[in-house]
């Protein structure tokens, strides 16, 4: 079967349950062909192909029938696109002949191998037909208001018999939809075809007496469905066994989407055991909370799953049944193989770096994206199993990027959220990736998309519009919560609400928080107190500073560690008075694209301390190993100076910590702080420094030395407050709160503006 169908009205239209049954009907049955046939331009037709829910087409007619090419690749279907383009007599001579008719406005729509104008009937030139005729064109002129000036014989109609016949299909399994009088030429064209629901009445006229066009009642894709039964396509319920309901939905009113576990597992003596992360990061324990009280829910993660064992694998286990009754973690097996390529390889090598502008480093590998691919489908499956109906979903980062997509097309009556805990970087720098489309299309799937700040959101509509056509409908200051001026990361305003295809999608700028109590707890610790002193006693007389990162080539250690040689140098009076410690945790043994870096970083080390080592002074103290927190906060404690100086970073959540520790134990500590972190749009007071100048790194990292000790501590009472009134419940509570109030102003839209903005965004170009 080949469906040859217009867009707007026909296609894009109808009950939005009846359109997933076609869409879905599609996606079951590979051997149907697929064709747009539409009066719209290719490029404005484009941004549908990055819509996920809609089915890709295997061939597209634009263009009144002007322009002919394949679905996936763009590429024109020859010799048909070839013998159109030599019957065109070039775009400026139309032009130059009808510039004559002043009451002709010409459409400012993309457009090929055809002039498209405005044109009142009253306006319509008498001898148009005699002018195209001359000019070696036709003139048609549709729905009371446009005029088309088209290669001689081109017409929707005649490019789908073209196409037909090269394919070698028979005409008999032919589908032809439309709903204006626009798609007359392709009705008459010889195929079996179909008048969807509320069709314009000049064409239910035309057509009205043709046994071979169907006159459905349903509108949009309804209609479709009801000719494919009339005409017994695909053979007895051939539509019914593609189409039948969903299965019964879950029971989770609330849905994580994270690809960690919310317990650590491990093999011992054969056998799998659970237990509570013996130091989970913040979030964990955070999400965890919106489970007590017994409300239903589930979360989905990933668990290596070896079948060699001989153990059978648990889909469904508790987490902890005394705190979250009702809270069951649904796991999606994966192999050894698929984790190292879809987290430790591929997101790290193609992801990560262009999330973070080093796009000159990432790899893309189209068979990692498969597997990609694969494990998001299989994360959708998972959600899609446990939402309850109308449930919301909150989905972590871009591991799971795709993950909307496949669950938008399982289970249209969610609500979708997506938080991004990266940074998300300009258009011209996440354009690179060769899946751009398929990524930002799953995106646009969601109800509510959060980032950390105001920067990131605005970075995301930026590359959303070179994806699909965006409308803006709610800006919002970043002003007072957010730096504006004087910040790379900082802005004015950014907006938080677009909507695309119709569809309104939330965006908000949400800075993770800290787990301040943790921070406290530990310093409540007997133990604390006693380290603290410790280091005090070590580093007597000795002004601290302290960096603590992960090896990566973002987080700008060597770029630091130059910047301090350069200091001990530039003021020699520092030397014996001043050490930087820096506690760099190692990445995982798969990940060999840092071995490099490791190898710089510890040459940089080595050479500093061999050139500025004195008897009882280290310049540098470098430990290449993780710490506990506990250890880390005595640290944090004893530093006169924190140094983050990440190359590019999401957000930072070591600052947030310093500045709790300090604030805790009445420190001046002072926070030297990189303009490109998240955290930076966030936490007035801090001393911002750029790490691609070296200068700047160490000029900034002197006055934070030299810093008065009154002006210290009035920054860093500001930023305490910041950090405590936004702490990471606040932020958890805030951004649900925000999915809330985005699907409540999506409800509130009515139902039927889809259409009219589809309308829109083709410029009001025919179909």
């Amino acid at each position: 079967m080949l469906l040859a169908t217009d867009l707007d009205g026909t296609f894009l239209a109808g009950d939005p349950e009846e359109r997933n049954r076609l869409y879905q009907l599609i996606a079951a049955h590979p051997e149907i062909k697929l064709v747009f046939v539409t009066g719209r331009g290719l490029e404005v037709v484009m941004p549908l192909l990055a819509d996920p829910t809609i089915p890709t087409p295997d061939y597209l007619i634009c263009d009144v029938g002007a322009t002919v090419v394949e679905g996936p690749s763009l590429t024109p279907v020859q010799p048909i696109q070839s013998q159109i383009d030599v019957l065109w007599p070039g775009e400026s001579t139309i032009a130059e002949a009808m510039s004559r008719y002043p009451l002709l406005e010409r459409q400012e729509v993309p457009q090929q191998r055809r002039c498209s104008y405005l044109c009142a009937p009253q306006d319509l030139p008498p001898d148009i037909d005699a002018v195209a005729e001359r000019l070696g064109c036709n003139a048609l002129y549709s729905q009371d208001r446009y005029l088309d000036i088209l290669p001689p014989g081109v017409n929707k109609g005649s490019t789908l018999q073209r196409l037909v016949a090269q394919l070698g299909t028979d005409p008999e399994q032919v589908l032809v939809a439309g709903d204006t009088l626009n798609d007359l030429d392709m009705l008459e064209a010889g195929f079996k075809g179909v008048c969807v629901g509320e069709s314009e009445v000049g064409l239910l006229m035309a057509t009205r007496d043709r046994a071979r066009i169907h006159h459905a009642r349903r509108t949009g894709c309804g209609g479709i469905l009801d000719a494919v039964v009339h005409f017994n396509f695909l053979g007895p319920g051939g539509v019914e066994a593609a189409t039948r309901p969903a299965s019964e939905t879950g029971r989770s009113e609330l849905v994580m989407v994270y690809h960690r576990l919310p317990y650590e597992e491990s093999w011992e003596d054969g056998q799998l055991v659970r237990r509570r992360h013996s130091s989970p990061n913040g979030i964990l324990p955070t999400l965890l909370s919106f489970f007590k009280g017994g409300r239903k829910g589930a979360w989905v993660a990933w668990s290596i799953h070896e079948p060699d064992r001989g153990v059978p694998f648990e889909t469904h286990t508790g987490v902890d049944p005394r705190s979250y009754p009702n809270l069951v973690c649904s796991r999606v097996a994966l192999s050894k193989q698929d984790v190292d390529t879809f987290y430790k390889r591929f997101s790290k090598e193609a992801f990560w770096p262009t999330l973070h502008t080093f796009w000159e480093r990432a790899i893309f590998r189209e068979e990692d994206w498969d597997v990609f691919l694969k494990v998001n489908r299989l994360f959708a499956e998972r959600t899609a199993a446990e939402a309850a109906e109308g449930a919301t979903v909150w989905i972590h980062d871009y591991n799971l990027w795709m993950v909307p997509a496949f669950l938008r097309e399982f289970r249209p009556d969610l609500v979708i959220s997506f938080f991004h805990h990266t940074y998300f970087p300009s258009a011209d720098v996440f354009n690179v990736l060769p899946w751009r489309r398929e990524i930002v299309g799953s995106l646009l799937q969601c109800d509510y998309v959060g980032f950390h700040i105001p920067r990131q959101a605005e970075n995301f509509v930026d590359v959303a519009r070179g994806v699909a056509p965006i409308k803006r409908v709610e800006v919002t200051n970043c002003a007072p919560t957010f730096r504006t001026y004087g910040c790379a990361v900082g802005l004015e305003e950014y907006t938080t609400a677009i909507k695309v295809h119709g569809r309104r999608i939330g965006l908000g700028a949400h800075p993770v928080g800290l787990d301040v109590g943790r921070v406290r707890d530990v310093l409540a610790q007997p133990e604390a107190t006693r380290r603290m002193e410790k280091l005090r006693e070590q580093l007597k007389g000795i002004r601290v500073i302290l960096s603590v990162e992960r090896l990566d080539y973002t987080k700008g250690t060597l770029e630091k560690l130059l910047a301090f040689e350069k200091l001990l140098d530039e003021y020699p009076e520092l030397q014996g008075r001043v050490t930087l410690i820096t506690v760099c945790v190692p990445a995982a043994r798969e990940m060999t694209i840092y071995r490099s870096l490791q190898t710089q970083i510890e040459q940089a080390v080595g050479r500093i301390n061999g050139r500025y080592s004195r008897v009882g002074w280290t310049p540098v103290q470098f430990f290449f190993r993780a710490f506990p927190f506990d250890e880390v906060v005595a640290y944090y404690a004893m530093a006169d100076v924190m140094w983050i100086t990440p190359l590019r970073d999401g957000l930072n959540l070591v600052a947030k910590e310093y500045v709790a520790t300090q604030g805790m134990t009445g420190g001046s500590g002072v926070l030297v702080l990189s303009e490109f972190t998240g955290v930076a749009a966030e936490m007035h007071g801090a001393i911002l420094t750029n790490p691609h100048d070296p200068a700047d790194l160490r000029d900034k990292c002197y006055y934070g030395i030299t810093h008065h000790r009154g002006e210290a501590r009035a920054r860093l009472r500001e930023q305490f407050d910041i950090v405590c009134s936004n702490d990471l419940q606040t932020w958890a509570q805030g951004f649900l709160a925000a999915v809330g109030a985005a699907r409540r102003a999506a409800e509130g839209d009515p139902a039927d503006e889809r259409a009219a903005d589809l309308r829109c965004e083709a410029g009001t170009l025919p179909n």
